[in-house]
């Protein structure tokens, strides 16, 4: 069975096991410094998604002068293309959708195609942000 909850940071117990889940994908798995993974998380409404109870994948959003960034976007490498990424993605999208202002990210050179199949388009250079290559993201309306 799979559940995905939405906290905010004072919620310690769930932020624990979605700092865990991201620190195994970015600062162990991608070597992202940690000073630059663990930024802005008081901002942050934090998203957990559970398969069986399990803490598997994380992911936040924030309010910037932008509009909403969505952020950290983390599965465990054991439970990669079983779709749950999507399912995550979707429940934030469903969250925002009465914000009727800029929904964005910068998304990883290599997971491009994923949320293009979400609506999500390319906008300007390629940069590079934590020693990996990105693209701005906007959602089309």
């Amino acid at each position: 069975m799979i559940e995905i909850k939405k906290f905010p940071f004072s919620d310690k117990e769930n932020l624990e096991k979605a700092f865990s889940i991201r620190k195994e994908v970015f600062v162990v798995e991608q070597r992202c410094p940690p000073d630059l993974e663990y930024e802005f998380e008081e901002d942050c409404i934090h998203f957990l998604l559970k398969e069986n109870g399990e803490a598997i994948v994380a992911s936040r959003y924030r309010k910037t002068d932008k509009g909403i960034k969505l952020e950290r976007f983390a599965v465990l490498k054991e439970h990669r293309k079983k779709g749950l990424g999507h399912k995550i993605l979707q429940f934030m999208l469903d969250d925002l959708n009465n914000f009727d202002g800029k929904i964005y990210m910068h998304a990883q050179v290599d997971v491009i195609p994923f949320y293009e199949k979400m609506g999500f388009v390319k906008q300007g250079d390629l940069f590079e942000e934590a020693n990996i290559m990105h693209y701005k993201m906007t959602l089309k309306k």
